[in-house]
């Protein structure tokens, strides 16, 4: 059918094909296959979904097997940019009915994994879970053990699955998903699918803290979706330039020859621009890029949840600097370099503290910090550590009680 030729027209000339037919045939299939996606695109699922139950009748002998997987393959990609979740349950449950019958393993592996992705996209993790146990027992052996000749659809299964723990946030179940998928060897799967896994890997990493591996895993992601033409690639090369900064590296994330190209991606530049105000120390610099680009950083809920940890590490690096040639310094002169409030400068002192990065206390009444008394500052707040933990603790007790 041409652009701007009407589609009833065509639907009349298909349906004669029909009824032209003496018996089921090729014609007859290929014609139903055009009357399906024209009412498709008429908007009429009821009609729709009766001819394409006739035309699954037609895969039972009247065509050939390759010829009946090629036309439902290419219908099944052609239905699933619908976003009526109601049309696309009906229509895959429809296929899977008819391939059981037919045997079609290939092709019901592949209409279940739409079905459950189908599910991901709904939140319907219940629903999922039989998918996923049917789709596992298809990759295993009559015992029971993994079948090694099927690894690259158990990578696929595998990707469905890290993606449901991740939007969960259940990061046991994830890990141990997440290293059985790592030690698949035996497949070829579509980098698409090793860029999900990559990317859900470090994701459960930057969850952990462990910046490093984050960093590793989300530029193999990158990579990967880079070779799949995937749009995540820019998302993978924020995320990996995130935990570069977390992880306090001074190595630029855009020196590898696979980054190079996105240096000036419009969508990646604020993040670029963000790790040369990080590297520079300079705070004010990084708070306005934060400010001025809510778009491509902030309105990432991912990104936006490690935002805080990357203010303290910049600020945790300008105050150790700042305070580097004094032995006492005020804290109302900290705020002022931090940018934040002397309650804030404070905490953030006690920690640094605690942690073993400065060597002094705090003096509350005069608003100071006295370096170079270690012993001093660690015992004063290891005690009120201590004491805060007894109040915490009776408090639980007398909760308990009541």
């Amino acid at each position: 059918m041409l652009e701007g030729d009407d589609p009833r027209e065509a639907l009349d000339g298909f349906r004669q094909v029909l009824q032209m037919e003496q018996e089921k045939g090729e014609w007859g299939f290929k014609a139903l296959k055009q009357i399906v996606k024209l009412l498709y695109k008429m908007g009429d699922r009821q009609k729709m979904m009766d001819a394409y139950r006739q035309m699954l009748d037609y895969t039972d002998s009247a065509v050939t097997r390759n010829a009946s997987e090629k036309k439902i393959n290419s219908l099944l990609d052609f239905v699933s940019a619908s976003s009526d979740l109601d049309l696309l349950q009906e229509f895959y449950e429809t296929t899977l009915r008819a391939l059981e019958k037919a045997r079609n393993d290939r092709l019901w592996f592949k209409t279940q994994l739409k079905l459950v992705n189908l599910w991901f996209k709904a939140k319907e993790y219940n629903r999922m879970q039989k998918i996923l146990k049917d789709l596992h027992r298809s990759c295993q052996r009559e015992d029971g053990s993994e079948d090694l000749k099927k690894g690259t659809q158990l990578l696929e299964v595998y990707a469905v699955e890290i993606q449901m723990y991740t939007e969960q946030r259940n990061n046991k179940k994830l890990k141990q998903l997440y290293h059985k998928a790592l030690g698949v060897k035996s497949a070829i799967p579509h980098p698409r699918i090793l860029g999900i896994i990559r990317e859900c890997g470090g994701k459960m990493n930057m969850h952990d803290q462990l910046w490093s591996d984050a960093a590793t895993d989300f530029f193999e992601a990158f990579k990967n979706y880079d070779e799949a033409g995937n749009m995540r690639r820019v998302q993978c090369l924020k995320y990996m330039v995130l935990a570069n900064m977390l992880m306090e590296s001074k190595v630029d994330p855009f020196d590898a020859q696979e980054a190079k190209p996105y240096k000036q991606d419009p969508e990646v530049m604020a993040m670029t621009n963000l790790v040369a105000a990080y590297q520079a120390n300079d705070i004010r610099e990084f708070e306005k890029i934060l400010q001025h680009n809510k778009r491509t950083i902030m309105d990432d809920p991912f990104i936006r949840q490690y935002v805080e940890d990357l203010l303290r590490k910049i600020r945790t690096q300008v105050l150790l600097k700042l305070i580097q040639p004094y032995t006492r310094v005020q804290l109302p002169f900290i705020s002022a370099a931090l940018h934040i409030p002397e309650a804030d400068v404070e905490q953030l002192l006690v920690s640094l503290i605690l942690d073993n990065r400065i060597a002094g206390h705090v003096d509350q009444v005069n608003q100071l910090l006295e370096v170079g008394d270690k012993a001093q500052g660690m015992n004063k707040y290891v005690a009120m550590e201590k004491w805060a933990n007894q109040v915490k603790s009776i408090h639980q007790t007398v909760c308990n009680r009541a």
